[in-house]
């Protein structure tokens, strides 16, 4: 006979949300702007809200709004990691379960592959995960390679690089790169170059057909379909200056003969 529940060891890949702020308020307008206002944006990731970056502790915070707002984007909070002492019972209380500084970091990290090259003898600061602010975009990093295709609910981070895909990229997938993003194959799913928010990035791929593109936060979507000229075609979308000087996102063809 089966028994009515059973343990079993596993690992949850989740996303860290690094807050250094715990101002709602500042954290919405932070957000809208890296996002742009796009709901459902992380489409129900699992989600530690981290905060061993943060500056000042208020007395109080309020759990129920940062959780409502993590939602309004698709995040699903479920643990908060180092809460200063005098926050985690209110912290429980939301249903945050507390993890300490280093609970569950490995299996919170993004990147999947690891990059052909070795690292630079004196790289910059790490970019955090999921950050709530802009820093500068990389230099002199290391292209990561990623030989096989991407499939419907996976998800790619390249950390402080570029990244190139051989084998494609599945509806329901998701690549993120803080450089450039080269797809050799059809780019289906979500692409997002830039992603602390370098603005010469670029989104390069052979067969163009995505659900979403953006870069540095500037984004794109394809629910009404996309242009004949572009659809399945060599593209490449690109941040260019309109007469007024406001960035805004191209996607143009590529002629690759």
């Amino acid at each position: 006979m089966s028994k009515p529940i059973e343990f079993k060891t596993g690992t949850l890949s989740a996303m860290s949300a690094i807050i250094r702020e715990l101002d709602n308020v500042r954290l919405a307008d932070t957000m809208h702007t890296m996002l742009g206002g796009l709901g459902e944006f992380f489409a129900g990731e699992a989600t530690v809200i981290d905060l061993t970056q943060l500056t000042k502790a208020p007395e109080r915070a309020d759990w129920a709004g940062l959780l409502s707002l993590l939602r309004r984007y698709g995040l699903q909070p479920i643990a908060v990691r180092q809460a200063p002492e005098h926050l985690v019972e209110s912290a429980r209380k939301a249903g945050l379960a507390i993890l300490s500084a280093d609970a569950g970091r490995m299996s919170a990290e993004r990147p999947v592959a690891a990059p052909t090259a070795p690292a630079p003898v004196a790289p910059a600061p790490e970019p955090a995960q999921a950050s709530l602010d802009m820093p500068a975009p990389p230099t002199g990093t290391a292209t990561m390679i990623i030989e096989r295709p991407l499939r419907s609910g996976q998800q790619i981070y390249a950390r402080g690089s570029d990244v190139v895909i051989l084998g494609g990229v599945s509806n329901g997938a998701e690549i993120i790169a803080d450089g450039s993003i080269h797809c050799y194959g059809p780019l289906r799913g979500r692409a997002l170059a830039g992603a602390q928010g370098h603005t010469a990035a670029r989104i390069i791929t052979t067969c163009f057909a995505p659900e979403l593109v953006s870069i540095a936060g500037v984004y794109r979507t394809f629910e009404r379909g996309i242009a004949a000229n572009l659809a399945g075609k060599p593209a490449h979308a690109v941040l260019r200056a309109n007469a007024a000087g406001q960035q805004t996102l191209n996607i143009e063809t590529l002629q690759l003969d």
